[in-house]
């Protein structure tokens, strides 16, 4: 018997025309409620329109790295697409953006953007010297965790779907991004890229049934010429050719930044 269904999105980056589809597919998917894991709308595309979306559907959101960017850094310290989102935005929508917590518990599930007491740390993946981004042992995923555990665990960040079991049979879910499905990051100490091979907005639903969780990835179309075809108006071509295909390098090379 299922007991409980829960949508999981997150990294929406701005991207409304994503976000949209995804709602629209939730409405057929009828789960029991949708969480939001973060980093809602940084990105060369629809901050605004982003957070009223957000703000009007109410969910329970945790704030991710850029989120506290968009908010707490000074406009100079900013890279585009946090400067882009900060110029953008109501005082409104900015002060939703800067009381979300960076950590939730719900029922049996813990939720945060991207490690327990790191907003900007993978928990499932580790970067290779070559940049390329790998699961990440057990052992070292257990210890990401700091201490915490469920039986179910949300987080986000790397923009990679993954399910994951822990030692002790829970389940860790990734639902991927929503809005952005490439990056390229030059932060040392490795300068390394996520994409995941195309351009379709992803969430994830996660089921409990006799107190056991289990996840299914999703893979949702959208108007991803469109998104691409305004981050190249406001002179993003690395943001362009992700959203148009899902990879972020070409020939071996790197495009742009985060």
């Amino acid at each position: 018997m299922i007991s409980m269904r829960v949508a999981i999105l997150a990294d929406i980056h701005g991207n409304a025309l994503a976000l949209e589809a995804v709602l629209a597919r939730l409405r057929e998917d009828a789960p029991d409620f949708t969480v939001n894991l973060g980093d809602c709308v940084s990105g060369p595309l629809w901050p605004r329109e982003t957070a009223g979306i957000l703000m009007a559907q109410d969910w329970p959101t945790v704030r991710g790295n850029h989120d506290r960017w968009v908010t707490d850094q000074s406009r100079a310290e900013m890279i585009p697409s946090d400067g882009f989102a900060r110029d953008e935005m109501s005082d409104a929508q900015l002060d939703w953006l800067r009381a979300l917590p960076s950590i939730l518990q719900l029922d049996d599930m813990l939720m945060f953007h991207a490690r327990p007491k790191d907003d900007n740390a993978y928990l499932l993946d580790d970067v290779a010297p070559s940049g390329e981004m790998t699961l990440a042992p057990r052992e070292r995923i257990e210890a990401h965790l700091a201490g915490e555990s469920a039986p179910l665990i949300l987080c986000g960040h790397s923009h990679l779907p993954r399910v994951v079991m822990t030692a002790n049979g829970g389940v860790i879910v990734n639902p991927g991004s929503v809005g952005a499905p490439g990056y390229h990051d030059p932060t040392p100490p490795i300068e390394h890229w996520a994409e995941v091979g195309s351009p379709h907005a992803r969430y994830a639903i996660a089921t409990r049934r006799g107190g056991v969780w289990s996840a299914a990835l999703h893979a949702v179309e959208y108007d991803w010429d469109a998104a691409a075809k305004r981050a190249a108006s406001l002179d993003r071509p690395d943001w362009a050719r992700a959203l148009a295909t899902g990879f972020v390098r070409d020939r071996g090379g790197r495009i742009g930044d985060d």
